[in-house]
């Protein structure tokens, strides 16, 4: 028999406890467990970041990460960002990605979203990138900055123009 432990999680802001396999990872908790499908299993690798979730706002490949150890954790999905702002409505990067076009099938952009989200907060905390020249002044999110910190997400469309674009956006 496997083993089981009990886990709480805040997903989107809503108190969840439930008892896991401990073999369980966080996307499958999210999809099969909680009935939250923002997040898609694209490799179940942690190489094309469609699982990517904000864990205690750090951006994760949820695919990756054990239930278990993210226990008592906050869990931002794609429908979580949607919150943030008015209740109901966009938030200011998804209505950028819906101006910008920067989606085509759209199985990556719960992903890219939350990427995207996590990397603005990282760089407005001042995180450097493998292309941040100078480490002393705050990170200026030119489109080959935005290109970097993205890279952990992939996207079969090619839609990765006016995924950049859409970030540079709200970045300013």
């Amino acid at each position: 028999m496997p083993e089981e432990s009990l886990v709480t999680l805040v997903v989107n802001g809503r108190t969840r406890r439930i008892a896991v396999d401990t073999r369980t990872s966080v996307l499958d908790l999210l999809r099969e467990r909680l009935g939250v499908t923002g997040p898609k299993k694209g490799c179940d690798h942690g190489q094309c970041g469609a699982c990517t979730v904000l864990l205690d706002g750090r951006r994760v490949n949820a695919c990756l990460v054990l239930a278990v150890a993210a226990d008592g954790s906050r869990v931002t999905t794609v429908e979580g960002l949607a919150d943030a702002g008015e209740p109901g409505e966009p938030s200011e990067l998804q209505r950028a990605f819906v101006e910008c076009d920067a989606f085509q099938c759209g199985y990556c952009t719960p992903g890219q979203l939350c990427s995207a989200a996590g990397m603005l907060a990282e760089a407005k905390d001042g995180w450097p990138s493998a292309v941040t020249d100078d480490l002393a002044e705050p990170t200026d999110l030119t489109r080959e900055e935005i290109r970097e910190r993205m890279s952990g997400n992939l996207c079969r469309c090619g839609a990765y123009v006016n995924i950049v674009e859409a970030v540079r956006r709200v970045a300013e």
